[in-house]
């Protein structure tokens, strides 16, 4: 008897619906084709168990299974469920009819208890695209996949459940999201305010305009300056998110199973990888490509501290993603896409010994030794970087003062207006959304300088040797500074500060 029951695969942050096809007829044999890998050829033995243990047997016939397409790779245990069912269905064990209204997904253990599988949103949402009436899938999955309106979730936690459901009619408990209700109730205000932290008035002013146009920022100072306590508090400055973005956010996490017993995140991300990380790691890849730390930080805060701890070829291969806020990784079969929009923030010691730039610190560190130090950053990708800032440590009447500093909801009303403004602005271009995605043809649209500001850049431009992407990262910086001060117009003032925030060009530093 042939019986077709429906699973999913995830390639990229996409789905496509798998039709598994289970054949029992006379003969001895367990063939399992449709390029399954080694976890999905070893379910013959997770399901043998959980079926004997639950009152059921594989049947001892010949029992052919065909994963369609073929030509497609499938990967990982989520498979179980959706195979024990067919042989079920196709030894006539339990009855058929409804079998193929529902798209089913989950790793069975040996008792028949079902285990977390990872893309459950994304396989939700192509279940709905294509028709299904419902998804049955293990608990912890549950509230993840009804976030998808106009889809039945079923969350199950044992294959007994599964059999009852489709043999004797019984009953599941569907999952019931109200997915707005659910965004808007888990705002809430991140733990981490720039209320605590004692001076560096100055780098809230940084941080404050990197929230406002979405710029990228690395912070220089020595060891304990408060480096990483700054990167830690952006996202309190940062907008909320959006539903659109935060459903998006969702689904590359969910990709990478880290939304069980989640429903949607509504806190922008903010990923702190170790400078050990590698670069499949951090761009995604392997040989069944993931996502990686650039994506995962999608819509939200990538943080890079001690910069060039990282492996210069580690930070290379983020120089394209930076640019076009996606990845691609290509593969001999198949090529996927992961979106990337991203903020970074990196930190870094100014020298090896880490106190070039504090006045009350001996240099310890030969020019030879810091040009080497700081070579293992390039200059493409600093360019890339809008502000450099010089972090130096607060001093002791400062660390002792009790007042509270100004709070991160007040900065933050402050960039939500900014980024007003840019809405507007970028209101009829779908792919820009604030001032740092702006391209060449934006910025000589609305960074438009008067007399006395083009004389002040370009005698910078030829002090400093700036390049030409760092002359279109002045403009854009200068553009939101424009915007925090409600001008139309860049004015001189707003350049002359946006020169600042480059000190990593200046002689001294790179040579």
């Amino acid at each position: 008897m042939l019986i077709k029951v429906y699973g999913s695969a995830v390639f990229g942050i996409e789905a496509t619906t798998i039709v598994v096809e289970v054949n029992i007829d006379k003969g001895i044999g367990y063939h399992l084709v449709g390029l399954p890998d080694n976890a999905i050829k070893e379910s013959n033995y997770r399901i043998a168990a959980a079926l004997q243990n639950n009152g059921y047997r594989i049947p001892g016939k010949k029992i052919t299974i065909n994963m369609a397409p073929a030509d497609l790779r499938k990967e990982g245990t989520a498979y179980d469920l959706t195979l024990a069912v067919g042989i079920l269905a196709a030894s006539n064990q339990i009855r058929s009819e409804n079998i193929d209204k529902f798209l089913i997904m989950g790793e069975l253990s040996l008792d028949g208890s079902l285990q977390p599988i990872k893309g459950a949103l994304p396989i939700a949402i192509k279940a709905r695209e294509e028709g299904f009436e419902g998804f049955i899938l293990p608990n912890e999955n549950a509230s993840e996949a009804a976030i998808v309106d106009g889809l039945k979730v079923y969350g199950v936690d044992n294959i007994k459940e599964v059999i009852d459901f489709f043999d004797t009619d019984a009953p599941l408990e569907q999952t019931h999201v109200d997915t707005r209700q659910e965004f808007y109730e888990h705002l809430h205000f991140p733990e981490f305010d720039f209320a605590d932290v004692k001076g560096q008035e100055s780098i809230k002013r940084c941080m404050e305009i990197a929230a406002a146009g979405g710029h990228n920022i690395i912070l220089i100072g020595p060891p304990g300056a408060g480096k990483t306590m700054l990167a830690k508090r952006l996202p309190s400055i940062l907008p909320p998110m959006t539903l659109h973005e935060a459903l998006e956010t969702t689904k590359i996490h969910s990709v990478v199973g880290k939304v069980k017993n989640k429903g949607l995140m509504s806190q922008r991300p903010f990923r702190n990888p170790h400078h050990t990380i590698s670069s499949a790691a951090l761009v995604g890849g392997g040989s069944y490509p993931q996502p990686g730390e650039i994506s995962l930080s999608h819509n939200g805060v990538l943080f890079l501290d001690e910069l060039p701890e990282f492996e210069r070829r580690v930070l290379e291969v983020m120089r394209q993603p930076m640019e076009d806020r996606e990845v691609t990784i290509a593969r001999a079969q198949f090529t996927v896409t992961y979106p990337s929009s991203f903020m970074l923030v990196a930190s870094m010691n100014p020298s090896p010994g880490g106190y070039f730039n504090d006045p009350d610190a001996p240099v310890t560190s030969s020019p030879a030794e810091m040009q080497r130090y700081l070579s293992k950053i390039s200059g493409p990708l600093l360019d890339r970087i809008d502000i450099h800032i010089e972090v130096t440590p607060v001093p002791f009447d400062k660390l002792s003062d009790e007042r509270k500093g100004e709070s991160s909801i007040v900065i933050r009303k402050r960039v939500e207006a900014a980024r007003e403004i840019q809405t507007q602005r970028f209101e009829e271009m779908e792919s820009i959304h604030y001032n740092a995605q702006m391209g060449t043809k934006q910025i000589r649209k609305f960074c438009k300088l008067n007399e006395s500001s083009k004389r002040l850049l370009k005698d910078a431009m030829q002090r400093l040797n700036l390049s030409a992407r760092a002359y279109d990262r002045i403009l854009k910086v200068a553009r939101t500074i424009a915007d925090l001060e409600q001008s139309e117009q860049v004015l001189e003032n707003h350049i002359s500060e946006a020169i600042q925030y480059r000190s990593l060009d200046r002689e001294g530093w790179l040579g």
